[in-house]
């Protein structure tokens, strides 16, 4: 006799569940994209007042002192608290790690300069962000990968996201480091370290 294919059975999980499952995974990866997005392209402006914009850009010309039209990082900072932040007062010459992971996002090439551009997606970017933690995200990345492994790999990404997201994420996420032999994975990338960076608060 016989038999449908959905009737074999080589899993505990109905058809059902299984489709439900997949729902599921398929809407959190939906959400870690609309999420990327928002904080990587900083464009959607939804929830930002115009006098939170025009604040931010009267700002920005404040320590803009030489017309310029960009700020070299001191005066970036000073804008930034300006604005509210509050970084603790450092020497001279010693690094701040508050500072520098801002910077990470605004100047990652470090040219020592921040554009009016560069500075408004960031401000706009804080201002429309909607995620507290790295949690969903990584939960996300961890669903696209084989095994729930705590990495990811070029393919894994440019076969789940958009090309412009996976450019931005494979050119900006470490190399895995494996804890037990402290030596990097071949093509494995630190999905958690590049999520807790992008969504700190």
């Amino acid at each position: 006799m016989r038999r449908s294919l959905l009737s074999y059975n080589y899993t505990e999980h109905s058809t059902v569940e299984l489709a439900q499952q997949w729902d599921q995974l398929d809407q959190l990866g939906m959400r870690m994209q609309h999420n990327l997005e928002q904080q990587i392209q900083a464009r959607n402006q939804s929830g930002v007042s115009e006098d939170a914009l025009k604040e931010f850009s009267m700002m920005f010309k404040h320590f803009d002192k030489d017309k310029s039209g960009r700020l070299n990082h001191q005066e970036f900072k000073s804008c930034l608290r300006a604005l509210g932040y509050d970084f603790p007062m450092m020497e001279e010459g010693q690094p701040d790690p508050e500072f520098e992971n801002i910077l990470d996002i605004v100047d990652p090439n470090r040219d020592s300069y921040v554009s009016l551009q560069e500075y408004m997606a960031f401000m706009i970017s804080k201002e429309t962000e909607n995620v507290q933690n790295s949690e969903e995200i990584e939960n996300a990345f961890r669903a696209i990968t084989a095994a729930d492994r705590p990495y990811v790999t070029k393919e894994e990404l440019y076969a789940n996201l958009t090309k412009e997201i996976a450019d931005y994420c494979v050119a900006r996420m470490k190399p895995y480091v494996d804890p037990k032999s402290e030596r990097p994975i071949t093509a494995a990338l630190d999905y958690i370290e590049f999520t807790r960076t992008l969504f700190q608060n």
